[in-house]
């Protein structure tokens, strides 16, 4: 929620004062050819990036900043926005770790990551609902219904222009907050329950206490991830299994790797591309898209960012 609200409120001062205009011309020749998205989308990977994956939903509200999108490409701001989830924060973890280049390898992975995940979710959604290619993301679309009042108001004093934004958006911040918080309180309480046991062997109580059911399931097929992504130790499979519900739970499982011995820079280059890309995916997109109002393609995301994770992993290693 918090998150929500700043980030919400941070891209109502951009909107307002020209920077998602000035963004979509001097990045447009970037974006679309790589993501199939107008250069505006950029703002959204930087607020994700700084923060977390629900700040592009936060910024996406805007209708002014929508505007800029066709519908399907709308729908795949869920994908390409939490493929750059929590971005700062793995990076610098990384580096205080001791490794320096491997994180922007990293980077770099979850950066290609992001453009599969992207283009495929904008081809599912085409090939389910091909009307969305030409529909602007605007159009007929309940989120703006309400809308309709907000002009700029550059005739007002810059003060009040700022105070505006802030609280305008910071509302619509809480919006967001409490559209996401069942789906990520609920998927993200069985992703944990499915990736962590008991404390000591035994169950008392404490937090994150669970089954253990997905670590086991890779562990079957370990020899998969040893190919894909260069790991060394069966145990490195605990990171991407623990990333999908929460790539920051995943981080904490970092030091004890290097500790053991487990984890070397291959290892750390693969984990900060794919946390980065899943970052929480799988807790966050249900609510993510069920925000904007398609839930119906979540399966679809899921799958497209899936994908995505898995090549910026590859890439990475």
């Amino acid at each position: 929620m918090a998150i929500c609200v700043i980030t919400g409120a941070i891209g109502k001062i951009f909107v307002e004062f020209g920077v998602v205009k000035l963004l979509e011309k001097l990045l447009r020749p970037l974006m679309r050819p790589l993501f199939n998205l107008p250069g505006v989308a950029s703002l959204g990977a930087v607020m994700t990036f700084l923060s977390d994956n629900p700040a592009i939903i936060s910024l996406s509200q805007d209708k002014r900043f929508s505007s800029y999108f066709k519908k399907y490409q709308y729908i795949s701001l869920t994908n390409f926005g939490t493929a750059f989830g929590m971005g700062l924060l793995v990076i610098v973890f990384m580096v205080g770790q001791g490794f320096y280049a491997e994180p922007f390898i990293g980077l770099f992975g979850a950066f290609c990551g992001c453009i599969v995940s992207t283009r495929l979710m904008q081809r599912f959604v085409v090939k389910a609902y091909p009307k969305y290619l030409e529909e602007n993301a605007i159009e007929g679309s309940p989120k703006f219904a309400a809308t309709e009042e907000e002009e700029v108001e550059e005739d007002k004093s810059m003060f009040i222009r700022i105070l505006n934004s802030l609280l305008d958006g910071g509302r619509t911040g809480v919006d967001v907050g409490m559209a996401i918080i069942p789906g990520v309180l609920i998927i993200s309480t069985l992703v944990m329950i499915l990736t962590f046991g008991s404390s000591d062997g035994t169950y008392d109580g404490q937090a994150y206490e669970g089954i253990e059911l997905l670590p086991y399931l890779a562990g079957k097929i370990n020899f998969v991830f040893e190919w894909l992504f260069g790991f060394q130790d069966p145990h490195l499979v605990a990171f991407p299994i623990t990333a999908l519900g929460a790539v920051g739970a995943a981080l904490g499982l970092v030091p004890s790797f290097v500790a053991e011995g487990w984890a070397d820079g291959n290892a750390i280059a693969v984990f900060t591309a794919i946390g980065m890309c899943w970052s929480g995916y799988l807790s966050t997109h249900t609510a993510m898209l069920d925000s904007l109002g398609y839930r119906e393609l979540t399966s679809k995301a899921i799958f497209a960012h899936t994908i995505g994770g898995l090549v910026a992993a590859f890439v990475a290693h």
